[in-house]
């Protein structure tokens, strides 16, 4: 299993449980952990240099939260979506962020109209996905569509669309974007600031949502063209 904490990082201190789960969290939506990947409470205890009782705790709160899935005789694993799972979630993202950037349009103030600006530059300036910056760029996006949020002005809105933000991410969308797919994740960017800055929020709205979909388009035609190469080796000699 590949190790999650560094070598050089201290132990865990701060309420155990909480703290291994903010890693081992952390881990499966960097992409570090992967979808099926079976989890050991002996192997994470080493690897984040604890005892088993934290990490037995901390999988319990990443089950409740959907990123860990246990079965009896089999332990824990990091939970691998199928394609129609993906794409209910991400039609209830375009439902929940196209609201949250309607309500956000007539509340944005000019720093929050500065914050997403410099965000939108920031994820134009890293340039084409590679796997040395893939993790900027989702940090950046995530950035960007939680600043929204955080406008919108609900906190219960923001819960629900941070757990339909995340799960997707373990797949690393981000790795399967062509430049020109990218272009046009950056100009739904500027799209989005211009019209929050100008209060329209059926534009807005509108915008969210065409963004979103674009995102699902990408994650779900890489997947069913990972699961049509699984079928074909199946019957190949």
């Amino acid at each position: 299993m590949a190790q999650i904490l560094g070598d050089d990082h201290p132990p865990l201190t701060r309420s155990a449980g909480e703290a291994a789960a903010d890693v081992i969290r952390r881990a499966i939506l960097d992409g570090t952990l992967f979808p099926g990947q079976r989890l050991t409470e002996e192997g994470l205890a080493r690897d984040l240099k604890t005892s088993r009782t934290p990490v037995r705790e901390a999988l319990r709160v990443l089950k409740t939260e959907g990123l860990v899935v246990s079965t009896p005789y089999h332990g824990s694993t990091v939970r691998a979506y199928e394609i129609h799972d993906l794409d209910d979630m991400y039609q209830l993202r375009a439902l929940l962020e196209g609201h949250a950037a309607r309500r956000a349009a007539p509340r944005i103030d000019e720093e929050g109209v500065a914050k997403l600006r410099e965000s939108t530059d920031r994820l134009v300036a890293l340039g084409d996905a590679t796997d040395e910056n893939v993790a900027q760029i989702v940090s950046e996006n995530v950035f960007f569509h939680t600043t929204i949020l955080e406008l919108a002005g609900s906190q219960r809105l923001a819960e629900m669309v941070r757990k339909v933000i995340e799960l997707p991410l373990i797949y690393k969308s981000y790795h399967w974007y062509s430049p020109e797919q990218k272009r046009l994740s950056e100009h739904a960017h500027r799209q989005l600031v211009d019209v929050l800055s100008s209060g329209d929020g059926d534009r807005a709205e509108l915008i969210m949502r065409g963004h979103v979909y674009d995102g699902r388009d990408v994650l779900l035609a890489h997947m069913q063209s990972l699961a049509e190469g699984a079928d074909e080796g199946v019957g190949s000699p």
